[in-house]
């Protein structure tokens, strides 16, 4: 219980935590922000770590001249890419005998998500997941699995991967300190938050819809 107040409490009060971060391990904060999203891109069992909020609040901190915003993207990319590849192939070793089980720390539900919005969007997946918790993480580890040759997943990837880092790090960046963002920073937030899970929200009400439709 007090590990998941702790962790939303992170999430909601991101910029006062990543400061205390900058301040107290300086330069090594950039270390520590590019394992977090390598975990949260490359690690299938950890889909819960910040990633949209995270970027915002390091573009912001950038902006307001405790970091540097062309290391922040640069680093980033580079761990979200290498992420990406782990999960894939992790995916491709594993192969598809993964959605015949329902690991513990692996939800099968999650992996059918997934190859579901694969089977709609197709290679656009890796792009357009990259701006959809959870689903961003299962994305590279289900197209290991077989859904997508390395060859096209890489040319995906980089594109999304570098929409992504950039767009959410600049916004921070560019906005982050305007005077009512930085009074309302936790609102910003839960509004990131928001917006990147409406899409998978919409999805699933269609979904059921069409359900209903076909009975």
């Amino acid at each position: 219980m007090h590990v998941l107040v702790d962790y939303f409490d992170f999430i909601l009060h991101i910029d006062k935590h990543l400061l205390d971060i900058v301040n107290s391990y300086h330069t090594w904060t950039y270390l520590i922000l590019a394992l977090i999203i390598f975990c949260e891109t490359g690690l299938v069992v950890t889909p819960l770590l910040p990633g949209d909020s995270l970027l915002f609040a390091a573009g912001a901190l950038a902006g307001a001249g405790s970091l540097d915003i062309g290391i922040i993207i640069t680093l980033l990319f580079v761990a979200a890419f290498i992420g990406d590849n782990t999960n894939y192939f992790i995916g491709n070793y594993i192969g598809p005998k993964v959605f015949d089980k329902n690991y513990k720390f692996l939800k099968k539900k999650y992996l059918e998500k997934t190859q579901h919005f694969y089977d709609k969007h197709g290679g656009k997946t890796i792009i357009i997941a990259r701006f959809m918790p959870i689903i961003r993480t299962f994305a590279p580890f289900v197209a290991g699995v077989g859904t997508m040759k390395y060859r096209k997943f890489i040319g995906f990837s980089l594109l999304g991967n570098f929409l992504w880092i950039t767009g959410f790090s600049l916004a921070g960046y560019l906005f982050g300190n305007i005077e009512i963002v930085k009074r309302n920073f936790t609102l910003v937030i839960f509004a990131i938050i928001f917006i990147s899970i409406l899409p998978p929200i919409i999805a699933v009400l269609k979904q059921k819809m069409s359900n209903k439709k076909a009975h």
